[in-house]
């Protein structure tokens, strides 16, 4: 089996791929009840480059499913005679191979242009699928190995193994949506998909290597923000400053607790009883980091503060563009498209020297901060007590110490 992309799918535009989902249904046609036949067409900017056939077979709206599947042909007919007995019920092996499903989809009849003809790819458009007409009681029927239905159907072999599905016979092999290990599965793929969109090449199987994939198409490591990667994450830090403000205005200087405020209360805890003045400055992180985007389409942190401000900013970013896309779409409105747009794991790796500031969080790491701890001295780390996040990493390249804060 391969999971490494060739030249083609490499190359090929995967970040502007779509699926379209087409099924007519009779209102009053009582065999519509049992089985739905859906047209997925697989585009690129609306141009059609493949498609494939997905057919739902619902047990319990069928009067007998195995002869409403059959009717269907082709391969819906053969995991009909092999999954379902003359009455229409489930056989036991089936029932014995999976933990509770009432209905089945059937996934074959792809087909798919050369460039896009990779197992990864067909993979991902199959996770995709079955996200959009199944749930927890469905199982997913894919062709096995040795089905011999054509190239489509081997590529849907090669896929379904991607997705952890399991072999029932020579000819079939089936997801079964209940546990979690398909799921997991889909989202390595999705994983190793946008790392091929934006950099050409898919982050290694084995998440342990899959960190530090931040690399140009001449296999060069890339350190520049996108200028709509840019753009989202100052506005993750512009919304994050304004609220630490309305914090400290809340607040003042009276001591915190974990989760307390929009964003004092989502710092470490040794912060929790600082002061008023030092709160200014950690809100002042964020201004800064803004500004520097602004100004340079680009972020260094300086300082461990603007480290913290940084990770929760890029962690706000990400949020943003889950769940806030017409807002991400005016940040970057007329800014050019970049495949490695909006790659927050790539900013958390590049963006930063070291993570130690996040070790704080560790409540096992208790005291790490102070320079006498043991754990401190032998990693040699430096500036995590709270008095010393402002101090600059390099004295030289320090912030201009008269430049004020945002609010008086």
């Amino acid at each position: 089996m391969s999971s490494r992309p060739g030249p083609a799918s490499a190359g090929a535009d995967l970040a502007r791929l779509a699926l379209t989902f087409h099924h007519t249904h009779q209102l009053l046609d009582p065999a519509a009840q049992g089985v739905q036949t859906w047209e997925v067409r697989i585009t690129v900017a609306d141009t059609q480059v493949g498609s494939l056939t997905a057919v739902r077979g619902l047990y319990w709206k069928s009067d007998n499913l195995r002869e409403r599947m059959a009717d269907e042909q082709s391969f819906p007919a053969l995991v009909a005679t092999q999954l379902l007995d003359e009455e229409g019920r489930f056989t036991y092996e089936f029932e014995e191979f999976i933990e509770s499903a009432s209905s089945v989809l059937v996934v074959d009849g792809l087909q798919l242009e050369e460039a896009f003809a990779d197992p990864l790819i067909v993979a991902g458009v199959v996770a995709a699928v079955i996200d959009r007409l199944t749930d927890n009681y469905f199982a997913v029927v894919l062709p096995a190995q040795n089905a011999c239905l054509g190239a489509g159907s081997a590529l849907l072999a090669e896929a379904g193994a991607l997705l952890s599905a399991q072999e029932f016979s020579d000819e079939l092999q089936i997801i079964d949506n209940a546990p979690a290990a398909p799921e997991e599965a889909a989202q390595r793929v999705r994983s190793r998909l946008l790392s091929l969109a934006r950099h050409g090449q898919p982050t290694a199987w084995d998440e342990e290597d899959s960190e530090g994939d931040g690399w140009d198409e001449d296999g060069e490591e890339d350190e520049e923000l996108t200028a709509r990667t840019a753009a989202v994450l100052r506005v993750a830090l512009e919304e994050l400053s304004e609220q630490i403000w309305l914090d400290i205005a809340a607040v003042g200087d009276a001591p915190l607790g974990r989760g307390e405020g929009r964003v004092l209360g989502s710092l470490p805890p040794i912060t929790f009883h600082q002061d008023q003045q030092w709160r200014r400055q950690m809100a002042r992180c964020f201004d800064d980091l803004a500004a520097d985007l602004a100004k340079n389409g680009t972020v260094r942190p300086g300082c461990t503060g603007e480290e913290m401000a940084l990770h929760l900013g890029i962690d706000r970013a990400r949020a943003l563009t889950r769940n806030r896309p017409r807002l991400v779409a005016e940040a970057v409105e007329g800014l050019g498209e970049d495949r490695r747009d909006f790659d927050w794991d790539w900013c958390s790796t590049v963006l930063f020297e070291d993570h130690d500031v996040l070790m704080l969080f560790d409540a096992s790491l208790d005291g790490i901060e102070d320079s006498g701890n043991e754990i401190n001295q032998a990693l040699g780390l430096a500036n995590l007590a709270a008095a010393d996040w402002f101090d600059p990493f390099r004295p030289g390249q320090a912030r201009d110490p008269d430049r004020g804060f945002r609010h008086p």
